[in-house]
């Protein structure tokens, strides 16, 4: 694994920072999904991972500085946190839903968070990261009486199913909740 980035292009260091799809997809997991173990990380795939890949996923993002790995003792699981960088991948993570809800085929359960964080902006990442950090860095949030971002997606998420929408692609270019 390369220490330095290939080029001083800031696109091109974040691209080999970020890996692949499958790193992006674990990142993914672990932001949105608050998977923090190899095992949940594993079993809960929805694209089906497969157990080297995702060994391998996990130990480069780590060397790369987005997670930190917390090992355990005997007969525990060993567990998962984002960094600081890690965290900062969020509004990535948004900008790539936003073009995937305006170009590719979606299902309505899995498009809504994508659609509420495109929504709600800067304002709305910034909640879900003060979460994050929380969450994985042990910093309270600045404002603990104001809901949770996390909270909203899974609503509104929950709300989409309870619809009974399709589970079937589909084309998802107006503007809308996403999960």
């Amino acid at each position: 694994m390369r220490d330095e980035p290939r080029s001083g292009c800031p696109i091109n260091g974040s691209v080999e920072a970020l890996g692949d799809r499958w790193s992006l997809i674990v990142l993914r997991d672990v932001i949105f999904g608050g998977r923090r173990h190899f095992r949940d990380l594993l079993a809960n795939s929805m694209e089906g991972i497969a157990s080297n890949i995702l060994s391998s996923r996990l130990k480069a993002l780590v060397a790369k500085g987005l997670l930190t790995h917390e090992e355990a003792g005997r007969g525990r699981r060993g567990t998962y946190s984002l960094t600081e960088a890690g965290i900062q991948t969020v509004p990535i993570m948004v900008a790539l839903g936003s073009w995937g809800l305006r170009h590719l085929p979606t299902t309505p359960a899995l498009a809504i968070r994508a659609r509420l964080l495109e929504e709600g902006g800067p304002p709305l990442w910034e909640d879900l990261m003060d979460e994050l950090r929380e969450a994985h860095l042990g910093v309270p949030r600045p404002d603990p009486d104001r809901p949770r971002a996390s909270q909203l997606l899974q609503e509104a998420y929950e709300r989409v199913v309870a619809e009974g929408h399709p589970d079937g692609p589909v084309r998802s270019v107006d503007s809308g909740l996403r999960r």
